[in-house]
C-alpha cells in the first residue's frame, strides 16, 4: 500500500501576514460630534456620539472643534466602539480623516490613541479630500470643498487631488441659535472663500469658484445655507449626497484602493 505524503497544515501562525489580511481594514471619521466607522464587507459599523466615561463620572468630549484635546480619552473611546470589532488575529489597516488645516500634533494624538485597536499601518486623508472621493469628483481640475460640520467649518482647494489651501473656522451647526444666525455661518464660509480666492496667485481657486462649490456636512442638508451660499459667491452650490456621512464613505474608498496597492499588498 503506497502512503500519500503529508501535507502541512498552515495556520495564521505560521503565516503571520495572512491573519494580517484576514483582518481587512478599518475606515475612520474622528468627528466633534460624531465617531463614524466603515468595515469591508460590513459598511457603515458605528455612528455614534463622540464621548467617553472616565471611571464612574459624568461623559466627556475628548474631540472639540476638530481636535483631539485627550489623546488617553479618545483611546478609551475607542477601544469601547471598535476593539471588539477587530479579529483577535491580525492587525487592520486603519484610514483615517484629518480636519484641514490639522498641524502635526493632531496628527500624532490620533495616531496614539488609535494604537489601542493594534493597526499595522494608519493612513490619513485630509477630509476635503474624503469628500470629493465620495462623489467621485473630477480630480484632474481645481475642487472646492466646504464642509459645514457641527463644531468646525473647513473650506479646501484640491489641486490634482491634493489640498493646497485650506481655511477653518471654529463655528459649526450647533451654534446656530439665538446668537449665531444661518446669516453669519454662511458669512464666515464667504469670508474665507474670498480670502483664499483673492490671496491666491494662480487662477486654480478663481477657476475652482467659477466651477462651483462642494458643500458637506450638517450644514448641506440646510437650505437656507447653500441658497444664500450660491447667492453671495455668484456661482453653484452643490450639496453632496448622504452629506454627513461623505467624509466616511471617501475614506473607504481611499482604504479599498490602499489595499490594492502592491507595498500593502505585500506587507
Amino acid at each position: 500500500m503506497t502512503l500519500s505524503r503529508p501535507h502541512r497544515i498552515m495556520t495564521h501562525r505560521h503565516i503571520p501576514w495572512l491573519a494580517d489580511r484576514l483582518a481587512g481594514g478599518l475606515a475612520i471619521d474622528l468627528g466633534s460630534a460624531r465617531t463614524r466607522a466603515w468595515m469591508p464587507g460590513r459598511g457603515v459599523i458605528l455612528d455614534v456620539p463622540s464621548v467617553t466615561f472616565p471611571g464612574a463620572g459624568p461623559a466627556t468630549y475628548p474631540i472639540q472643534r476638530g481636535t483631539i484635546v485627550d489623546p488617553d480619552g479618545t483611546a478609551r473611546m475607542l477601544d469601547r466602539l471598535l476593539a471588539h470589532r477587530v479579529p483577535r488575529r491580525g492587525r487592520p489597516l486603519i484610514v483615517l480623516t484629518t480636519p484641514v488645516p490639522s498641524g502635526p500634533g493632531h496628527r500624532a494624538a490620533a495616531l496614539t490613541a488609535l494604537e489601542v485597536l493594534r493597526p499595522r499601518a494608519v493612513l490619513t486623508v485630509p477630509t476635503a479630500k474624503a469628500i470629493a472621493l465620495a462623489v467621485r469628483a473630477d480630480l484632474g481640475r481645481p475642487l472646492l470643498v466646504v464642509d459645514v460640520g457641527a463644531h468646525l467649518t473647513e473650506v479646501a482647494l484640491l489641486t490634482d487631488g491634493a489640498v493646497t489651501d485650506a481655511y477653518r473656522t471654529a463655528l459649526g451647526t450647533t451654534d446656530l441659535d439665538a446668537t449665531t444666525t444661518v446669516h453669519e455661518l454662511t458669512e464666515a464660509v464667504v469670508s474665507m472663500l474670498t480670502s483664499m480666492v483673492r490671496l491666491d496667485h494662480t487662477t486654480q481657486a478663481r477657476g475652482a469658484l467659477k466651477r462651483g462649490v462642494l458643500v458637506a456636512g450638517g450644514g448641506a442638508l440646510r437650505p437656507e445655507l447653500t441658497d444664500h451660499l450660491a447667492h453671495r459667491l455668484h456661482t453653484s452650490v452643490q450639496p453632496v449626497p448622504a452629506p454627513q456621512t461623505a467624509a466616511l464613505r471617501g475614506a473607504a474608498e481611499f482604504l479599498r484602493s490602499a489595499q490594492r496597492h502592491p507595498a500593502v499588498r505585500g506587507s
